[in-house]
This record gives structure tokens, sequence and C-alpha cells, in this order.
């Protein structure tokens, strides 16, 4: 049960996420997560680097969307500067909303990508959907309530697959 929260890879940020590496993975699209994903969860607009990631990504021809459990104005005000399609209160680890985002791209399953920083919505979510996962390290330490609440869930599954030998890499904390 605890490999459903087990990435395909994991990496630093989504700025060593190389396109042209899930293009011949046969990745097409991405679903990535907003806060602590793509910029720190209490920081409005994207910033001029993930302005850059965004355009790299569309010209490899891999579409981004973006879902997000935040509310529909959070995800509403950073996403439209960027022209991106996306998912508002997705409700993940639900599969609706991967699932709604996999058909609005068009795409298989074995073409999307699910980028993310929680294993107990990013990376369930996605694997539950069939889907290629990254884990990326939280842009910042801080968090809401609830992902407080669970980054001491993950702790433990991150800690149990590091003993078990499923992982190699290592929190910033430890």
């Amino acid at each position: 049960m605890l490999n459903n929260f087990l990435p395909d890879e994991h990496v630093p940020s989504v700025f060593d996420i190389d396109p042209q590496e899930l293009k011949d993975k046969g990745i097409k699209g991405v679903i990535t997560d907003l806060d602590n994903t793509l910029v720190a969860w209490d920081v409005p607009d994207a910033t001029e680097e993930i302005k850059a990631w965004f355009k790299k990504m569309n010209s490899h021809g891999i579409q981004v969307t973006i879902a997000s459990n935040n509310n529909e104005a959070r995800v509403k005000l950073f996403s439209e500067p960027l022209d991106a399609t996306f998912i508002h209160s997705a409700r993940k680890p639900l599969s609706k909303a991967f699932k709604k985002a996999r058909k609005q791209m068009k795409l298989n399953k074995n073409e999307v990508a699910v980028i993310g920083d929680q294993l107990l919505t990013d990376v369930l979510g996605g694997n539950s959907a069939g889907y290629h996962t990254i884990l990326v390290v939280p842009i910042v330490e801080t968090d809401g309530f609830v992902t407080r609440f669970n980054r001491k869930i993950e702790r433990r599954i991150l800690d149990w697959m590091r003993r078990k030998g499923k992982i190699t890499w290592q929190r910033r904390d430890g």
C-alpha cells in the first residue's frame, strides 16, 4: 500500500525536469501542482524563471495544466498571465481533476506526467490515475495548516521508503 506513494522520479525542482527527457519517455503533457511546486505557497504570481519554464515546455510541445487544491481566485490569478489551463479546488488525490486535465489535453494515460511537492496529494493521485509521477522538493519549508499536517505523515512514509531501499534521496532536513 505504501508503494502508492512512491514517485517514479524525484528532483530538486521543476527546473531540473528536462522536456526532452520527458518526450523521450513519451510524455506529451504535464499536470503540475502550484503551491510549493512552481512558487512558494504565499507568492501570488509566476516568477520570471517559471514563465521561462512554461515557455520551454511549450517549445518542446509539452502541454502544461496546473491542478491545485487551492481556490479559483488564487489559481486563476497565477495561471492566466501564463496562458495556462488550470483546475482549481482539485480535491487531490481524488482522480477527477487528473482525468479532467488529461482529457483537456487530449492525451492517453502513458503520455502524462504529474509534478508536485506532496506525496499525499500529487504523487498518490498521479499514481492512482496511472500517470508518471515526479516529486519535487517543496520550494519553502513553511506550509498552510492542512499541508503541515500532511508533511508529518509524508516524513514517516519517506523514512519507511528510505529504510526499505525504495528511495535514495534525502529530505533537506534529513
